[in-house]
């Protein structure tokens, strides 16, 4: 019970440090600021003469700074898309320094990236710059050519595109690097040892972080770097009108979060990009410590030439590894990231269909019975969650045998309908020699080590508990074999797993997380490893759904926190919000800074988790929550239940409403997943991302895209009368209900009433949907399509339908329909994309899919009426009824196949 009341209370924000009360983050800080006051750049740092050459495909030189003399290892690697590292290191360090985060993040470990040809590189250096030029044109898709400049005296680094600066490196001197050393006898306060509160740090090794400003050239605006309560671009934290605290990036469970603010919150991605109408850039600061970025915005001036955006960002360990990604658009950037780290897989089908869940639904029939509600009122949904009390008293890989007697006869009751299920999986282990999952552990070493050796011990849901040393894989192997079957008493195939508090949560720890100076396998202080910790137990969880089936099918896995590279293993979510508007607004900038820096499949809590929404307020979630990637109603243990149908009329019919509305768009959104698994872009798309030279849109962070296709306006304030739409670009927009045309540019006010949501597709798009109703995404399989066409100016359109069987791998062997619909000239024609070759793997799955047709094409916008349109279809031509009214004309049932080509012309 006191557990339960400290999760319930508000943050306390003195439980959680500010950049003052992190040691090395005031000594960057405050050397920051004194190398901002210099009217000459300060650094101490220089390189040394004669250490400077070019490698094949990587620039070496030796830093040092004056005062010390301890000499660094930099390297320059130049990648074939354009992209460049740049790594700093000891050249002959004390001890290791930790570098594994690479592995843990990086494509194949590193292992896959492509690297320029050498003889692509010159070098030219003449007094004291050194200057690499190469041609990334081919891999990024752009004219552009790439340079990088690197300075003597003081030490810089410049990335140039088409000559004109766009990332600068250490131009502020602001690159500090505390090297290792023997702790001396009047050790400087903080260093060696540091207090918060009522814990301490013992700091074994000493200080040993580093930082470095980091300069986007002409930026306007930076956005990423998540998870914060911020805005989609992101507020300064130095000048007017900013942030009193750097942004800090260092996973934490912080309850009831607060609203616009750079604290830390559960998942932590160092993915930054900077954007002006000219060009987009991005860097990835590589590094799983804590770390904190301040933002500054400049103008030009009498000192400076150009304006931008200036950045400074301090880990407190590990080696610097920085990525610069030139652009110089922004589908460039998001594939030469994708690149890097791969990007979001498809994931299983049902996912994306509607989730519902709280704290906790009370035993099988409580779960039977909510099924049956949300059949009763005809709500489709796919997935019923249970949360920690389903477990016997908190012990993982367990039922509560009084509240869930046949848990194997429940699951096999709701996959009757299509159902899944999913149970909470958290990583701490409840101490108790009785419970065999801890014993096993136990026995087997694979518990996370104090800093004095013992086994690490806290608090969290169980009381006394252990955490699996997710840097140990024997810890990983074992933990994935948790889920077989024949392991996970009470689990079948349909079930599926949820891991919560993985930041880690410790109640009693300092910052409700785990020690600094707790011991990871291989000597690690947590410290050095901690943003990365909570995806390598999702990792393991994944790794773990997929091999308990043979051949594997795709995991699901939802994650709280969260790092660069989770988007491989599952979905994410914006942790424990709150019941109110601005919680309801906040969640747009949220879950759209979070889809910018890679991690697409992502949602927050419909209804938000703590408090109790009134009904207009948790309708609206509704109306909004339906465009999140991942669609789930959540509440705290303490809040009144809140299904739709007890709200009554008329809110239970708008949430039903748009519901349904998700369920008959999720082809387009699986398809819109295929693109993203291919290229790396966002599914929720910043209005910037698809309009890049409209000025007006870049802060914009309550409209946003779906796709390429659809445009949102919320409603996202209490009462509201009407709502501003911003239709850009010189292109027509319509209706998705009414079909009624707007011609942008345009701004208009447009009155709402409850019922209301404001979605508008573009013109030039076509968007596939399933109109029948099912309970399931599973039962809407072999339904037939619709398309809608919704005409550009010049009468034409476009767009994709994807299809493969929802779970399997068996897409990767071209066991997939991916056909490109085109409309011009009055005719709609499906032809094979350029993915699809003619494999046997090909032909099986089209034969298997054969039934499937489209039966019905929307075509909106059109000029002109038609009576008639003439359906070719292989070697067969015929003609079918064409009705028209005043914005749309309907081809019904023209029994063409998804999975052949075919043109239905009109006339």
């Amino acid at each position: 019970m006191v557990l339960l009341a400290q999760a319930a209370q508000a943050v306390k924000r003195e439980d959680f440090k500010t950049c003052d009360q992190a040691a090395f983050c005031k000594r960057h800080r405050q050397f920051g600021e004194k190398a901002a006051q210099e009217t000459q750049t300060a650094t101490a740092y220089a390189v040394v003469g004669g250490s400077v050459h070019l490698d094949q495909h990587t620039l070496a030189a030796v830093v040092e700074n004056q005062a010390d003399g301890v000499p660094l290892q930099v390297e320059v690697t130049f990648l074939a898309s354009g992209v460049v590292r740049m790594r700093v290191q000891e050249e002959t360090p004390l001890a290791p320094r930790y570098d594994d985060t690479q592995k843990h993040v990086l494509r194949d470990e590193g292992q896959s990236l492509v690297y320029a040809r050498g003889e692509d590189l010159q070098l030219v250096s003449e007094a004291g710059v050194h200057t690499v030029s190469y041609d990334g044109s081919t891999a990024v898709g752009s004219n552009a050519t790439f340079s990088v400049r690197m300075t003597e005296r003081p030490w810089t680094l410049t990335y140039l595109v088409d000559g004109k600066p766009s990332v600068q490196l250490n131009t502020k001197g602001f690159f500090r690097f505390e090297h290792l050393r023997h702790k001396p006898e009047d050790a400087p306060e903080g260093e060696w040892e540091e207090r918060f509160g009522s814990w301490t740090d013992t700091k074994p090794r000493g200080p040993e972080s580093f930082g470095m400003d980091i300069g986007f050239a002409g930026a306007e605006h930076v956005y990423g770097i998540p998870e914060h309560s911020s805005p989609l671009s992101l507020r300064a934290t130095r000048g007017k009108d900013a942030y009193d605290q750097p942004y800090r990036l260092y996973n934490l469970d912080v309850f009831e979060y607060e609203l616009d603010n750079p604290m830390a919150l559960y998942g932590s991605v160092p993915l930054m990009l900077a954007h002006s109408a000219d060009a987009t850039a991005g860097v990835l600061w590589l590094n799983a410590a804590e770390t904190w970025v301040d933002v500054e915005h400049v103008r030009s001036g009498l000192f400076r030439r150009s304006a931008g955006v200036d950045t400074h960002w301090i880990s407190e360990a590990g080696v610097l590894d920085v990525f610069v990604l030139p652009g110089p658009h922004a589908r460039d950037v998001f594939a030469q990231y994708a690149e890097l780290v791969t990007p979001t897989p498809l994931p299983r089908e049902f996912a994306l269909g509607y989730h519902q869940c709280r704290w906790n639904y009370l035993d099988a029939a409580d779960v039977l019975g909510v099924s049956a509600g949300l059949h009763t009122h005809e709500i489709p949904y796919d997935v019923i969650w249970l949360d920690i009390e389903h477990t016997d008293g908190k012990r993982y890989f367990t039922w509560d045998a009084a509240k869930f007697p046949d848990p194997i006869a429940m699951q096999h009751t709701l996959a009757q309908d299509g159902h899944r299920l999913v149970t909470v999986v958290d990583p701490h282990v409840k101490h108790d020699p009785a419970y065999a999952v801890w014993s096993d552990a136990n026995a087997r070493g694979l518990f996370v080590k104090a800093h004095d050796g013992t086994d690490f011990q806290g608090w969290c849901w169980p009381g006394d508990s252990n955490w699996l040393d997710c840097f140990n894989p024997n810890a990983t192997a074992w933990l994935g074999e948790q889920y077989a079957l024949d392991r996970y008493n009470g689990s079948t195939t349909s079930l599926f797993v949820w891991n919560d508090m993985n930041e880690p949560s410790v109640f009693n720890g300092p910052e409700i997380t785990m020690d600094k100076d707790a011991v990871h396998h291989g000597g690690w202080e947590h410290r050095q490893v901690h943003n990365v910790n909570g995806m390598l137990y999702h990792k393991a969880t994944s790794d773990g759904l997929r091999a308990r089936e043979t051949p594997a099918l795709r995991p699901f896995v939802l994650s709280r926190a969260y790092f660069a590279g989770s988007q491989r293993y599952g979905a994410i979510w914006t942790g424990d919000n709150t019941a109110t508007w601005e919680h309801l607004r906040a969640s747009v900038p949220m879950v759209l800074s979070n889809n910018v820096a890679g991690i697409h499949f992502v949602g927050a809590d419909v209804g938000g988790f703590f408090g109790n929404p009134d009904s207009q307020l948790l309708t609206r979630w509704y109306q909004l929550g339906i465009w999140y990637p991942f669609f789930r109603a959540h509440a705290h243990i303490d809040t009144k239940r809140r299904e739709p149908w007890l709200l009554g009329e008329p809110y239970l019919t708008h949430i039903r409403t748009a519901i349904r509305q998700r369920y008959r768009l999720l082809p387009y959104l699986y398809t819109l997943f295929r693109e993203t698994s291919l290229t790396g872009l966002p599914l929720l798309r910043p209005m910037w991302v698809e309009f890049p030279r409209e000025t007006s849109l870049f802060a914009e962070d309550s409209a946003f895209m779906v796709g390429s296709a659809i445009m949102v306006a919320p409603v996202t304030t209490a009462e509201a009368q009407s709502v501003r739409v911003v239709f850009p670009s010189h292109e027509v927009w319509y209706d998705m209900h009414s079909h009624a045309a707007y011609s942008a540019p345009l701004t208009r006010q447009f009155a709402v009433q409850l019922a209301d949501t404001l979605v508008f597709a573009r013109g030039g798009s076509i968007v596939p949907t399933r109109e029948r109703r099912r309970r399931s995404s599973a039962l809407m399989q072999r339904d037939p399509f619709t398309l809608y066409v919704y005409a550009s100016r010049t009468g034409s359109a476009s767009g994709q339908l994807y299809v493969d069987d929802g779970e399997s791998y068996d897409y990767e062997n071209g066991s997939f329909i991916e056909r490109d619909l085109i409309f011009a000239n009055a005719t709609l024609e499906s032809r094979p994309s350029v993915r699809t070759d003619a494999s046997g793997e090909q032909s099986a799955f089209a034969a298997a899919m054969a039934a499937v047709r489209i039966e019905r094409v929307v075509v909106v916008g059109l000029l002109r009426t038609f009576t008639t349109a003439t359906v070719v279809e292989g070697d067969h031509e015929r003609s079918v009824d064409v009705s028209c009214g005043d914005t749309e004309c309907t081809i019904r049932d023209p029994a063409v196949h998804i999975t052949n080509d075919w043109a239905i012309r009109l006339a």
